[in-house]
Parts: structure tokens; C-alpha cells; sequence
């Protein structure tokens, strides 16, 4: 079942949201060469609390960390290790925070050094999804329009759209319904009505769209070991239009001071 939020909801799922954007924006500031996932990992828990919320992924389902990091291959649920990171990689970091009862959740594939143009252009193409996809979220459409967009501007660069994995409904569970997978057919699905709070995040692959787990029962990589990228935003309906409650402000503000 769906639970459409009020207006009221929906303002404090923005705040839960900006807790995690400016999380990430933190560890924009410090991700790079030699830094490790568990180093992040810890900054991130302490400065969540720090803002009066709770780390949303800590514990659920048994989650271990406050962020899940995934390197290269990795498409998601990759838990904090100690490896650095070296230059070349491509680092997807997912976080989830709790305020005030709602969850916010959202992802950002970061660029560790010089990165190869072929893996450049994926992180580019996938982060266009994202924004294609939430384009399609008006009370006009349905819900598989959005897995339409993104599936259409992945694959029309070659790209594999992971099929196991799929955005979903947000609120006061981090996994709400509905599911909002990343392909699908225009005009199928659910009819978008105001209210509707989802999380959209593509994950798109440089070759084949087929995944796999690790014994560690939670990173997914891909079967080829391709790279992987995975942009994330929470999304509301408001007024028939969609409504961006994430923001990567933080993480491009950093970055850009980085690169001076």
C-alpha cells in the first residue's frame, strides 16, 4: 500500500534529506586517494548525530555501517572497509538518515583522481538518468514512465540497467511501497498522485545489466566486473509536479573548492 504524505510530512522529509546531503557534502570534502571507506564511515555517523538525527542504515536489516561505499564494480551495498581508495576509482557512497521519524536516502558515484573518459561518461549518462526519470514524476503519468525515461537514455548509450535492484516508496520505513525500478514500459503502472514520496536512483552499468552477491551477503557487483554508477534523490509529488527533496549542492560545492 502507498502512503501518500501531507504537506506537513513532506517538510520534514525535506530536513531528513538535507541531513544526508550535507553528509555527503562531507564526505565530498574528505573522499580521494588514500582515504578509506571506514574513515567515512565514522565521520558520517558522528556528524548525523551531530544534527539531533539518527544514521538510517546502522542496523537495519543488520547494516553494520552508516554508509554503504561501493567501489568500481560495486553497484551498491558495499560495506566500509579499510582498502584506500586509489586513483581511478569510482566510489558510490549511500547514506540514509532518520528525523524527526522519516528517513532520508539518497547516493552520489564519486570520481577518485583521474578517472578513465569511458567511466567518466557512465557517471555522466547515469546521473542524466536520474533527472530524466524524475522529470517523468507528475500526476500525469504513471509509474513505470520513470523506469521508462532512464531505461531509454541508458541503453541508447549501451549501458546495462540493473534489473535486480529497484528505487522504492520513503517515509517512516527507509523501503516503502511503491517499487520504482529503473526500466519499464510508458503508460504502465500505478497513476502518480500528489503526495507520493519515492527514492529514484539509477544503477547503470558499463556492460552487462547482471549482478551478482558477495559472500559477505550484502556488496552487489556486477557479473562482468565492469564499473558501476548509482546517483540517488528523494523525490515528493506537490502540486502535480515533482518536488527534489535532496540536493547535491553540498557534494558539487565541495568539489568545486577541491579542484582550486
Amino acid at each position: 500500500m502507498i502512503i501518500y504524505k501531507t504537506e506537513e510530512e513532506i517538510d520534514i522529509m525535506r530536513e531528513a534529506a538535507l541531513v544526508v546531503s550535507r553528509t555527503l557534502g562531507k564526505v565530498a570534502e574528505e573522499i580521494g586517494p588514500g582515504v578509506t571507506p571506514r574513515f567515512l564511515d565514522t565521520m558520517a555517523e558522528e556528524y548525523i548525530r551531530s544534527q539531533k538525527a539518527i544514521p538510517g542504515f546502522l542496523g537495519l536489516y543488520g547494516c553494520p555501517s552508516t554508509l554503504l561505499i561501493s567501489v568500481n564494480e560495486q553497484v551498491v551495498h558495499g560495506l566500509p572497509t579499510d582498502r584506500p581508495f586509489q586513483e581511478g576509482d569510482v566510489v558510490s557512497v549511500d547514506c540514509g538518515a532518520i528525523l524527526d521519524g522519516f528517513y532520508g536516502d539518497h547516493a552520489y558515484t564519486f570520481e577518485i583522481g583521474e578517472v578513465a573518459p569511458e567511466v567518466k561518461k557512465l557517471l555522466e549518462v547515469t546521473k542524466e538518468c536520474l533527472y530524466l526519470g524524475i522529470e517523468q514524476c507528475t500526476t500525469a503519468n504513471r509509474l513505470e514512465d520513470i523506469g521508462w525515461a532512464i531505461q531509454t537514455h541508458a541503453e541508447k548509450h549501451g549501458y546495462g540497467v540493473v534489473r535486480d535492484l529497484v528505487g522504492h516508496g520513503l517515509g517512516r520505513a527507509l523501503h516503502e511501497d511503491p517499487q520504482v525500478p529503473n526500466y519499464g514500459r510508458r503508460g504502465r503502472g500505478k497513476k502518480i498522485q500528489n503526495g507520493l514520496t519515492i527514492a529514484i536512483e539509477p544503477m547503470i552499468n558499463m556492460g552487462t545489466e547482471k549482478v551478482e552477491q558477495l559472500d559477505d551477503n550484502w556488496t552487489i557487483v556486477t557479473q562482468d566486473g565492469l564499473p558501476s554508477a548509482h546517483f540517488e534523490h528523494d523525490v515528493a509529488v506537490v502540486d502535480g509536479k515533482p518536488v527534489i527533496l535532496s540536493t547535491f549542492d553540498f557534494i558539487e560545492e565541495a568539489l568545486a573548492k577541491k579542484k582550486k
